[in-house]
């Protein structure tokens, strides 16, 4: 028994030991890269430690990148988009926890088919609304397809707002109180575990994402931090590998702070939404 407990553990620490090398090392050799100089590159290995601390590539990264006009754009993007999100994908958990109507079961197969459907398949049509209102190459093509709301949000919101006692919503409206001032009193603070839980991981995909901005904003004014990464630094003929090594650093930097900072607040609401499940 103690030998397969030992093998067991060997097996498991290597399989870990392996995932995280996985990680870690394309970020070191980046790193290591955005503090060569062109001539280190050329002449170490991708692992060769830096001669010198030297931040030339991110000085060159910001005085030729326009790293802070993306900047701008990807914020601009993650708020906007996150609020309405939060009270779209809210407000139809709220209707669709609280109140039986015909069509119920309707909607939550839509949300449903909108994970199954690849979205490649829907593009085209898509692209095509998206331009009839009028929102092509503005920031808010990208914010009107970002604050849709998806089948794991509301799911997750479901599952919170299983443990709202329906007496509450019941003594409110007893109250006078009507059911837009309940969402906002009662159900909304209540859900704010979800609320930050969600909106983290909502926030990451919004920064990380090329997709979208690439393809429904192509104007060079409005390039996010992704966007920018690819057009103004992997160039084949333009760009250099030490000056795309210290742009992934500058774009990865805010995503990765932001996450490690509220990383316990993540976890605390996905294990509370497991639990409530």
């Amino acid at each position: 028994m103690t030998g397969r407990l030992k093998l067991h553990d060997l097996i498991r620490g290597t399989v870990l030991t392996a995932m995280v090398i996985l990680v870690v090392l394309p970020l070191t050799v980046t790193v290591f890269a955005s503090l060569k100089t062109p001539l280190e590159m050329g002449s170490g290995t991708p692992l060769t430690l830096p001669e010198s601390l030297n931040f030339d590539n991110y000085l060159t990264v910001f005085r030729t990148g326009d790293i802070l006009r993306s900047f701008y754009n990807s914020i601009f993007l993650v708020a906007v988009s996150l609020v309405i999100n939060t009270f779209l994908a809210s407000t139809v958990s709220y209707c669709l926890s609280r109140f039986d109507f015909k069509l119920k079961k309707a909607v939550l197969l839509l949300f449903l088919m909108g994970m199954i459907v690849p979205i490649y398949v829907t593009e085209i049509s898509r692209f095509g609304i998206i331009k009839m209102m009028g929102l092509y190459n503005t920031r808010w093509a990208a914010v009107a397809i970002y604050a849709g709301a998806d089948m794991m949000q509301v799911y997750v919101y479901l599952q919170f707002m299983s443990q709202i006692p329906k007496s509450l919503d019941e003594s409110a409206m007893i109250d006078g109180l009507p059911l837009s001032r309940i969402y906002w009193k009662i159900i909304l603070p209540l859900l704010m575990p979800a609320v930050a839980t969600l909106g983290i991981l909502k926030m990451v995909d919004i920064m990380n994402d090329m997709y979208i901005p690439f393809l429904y904003m192509p104007s060079m004014k409005l390039r996010t931090l992704t966007t920018n990464l690819m057009a103004a630094f992997s160039d084949p003929k333009l760009g250099a590998w030490q000056n795309l090594s210290a742009a992934i650093v500058v774009v990865m930097l805010p995503v990765t702070l932001f996450y490690l900072i509220f990383q316990k607040q993540v976890m605390r609401g996905i294990m509370a939404g497991a639990v409530k499940g």
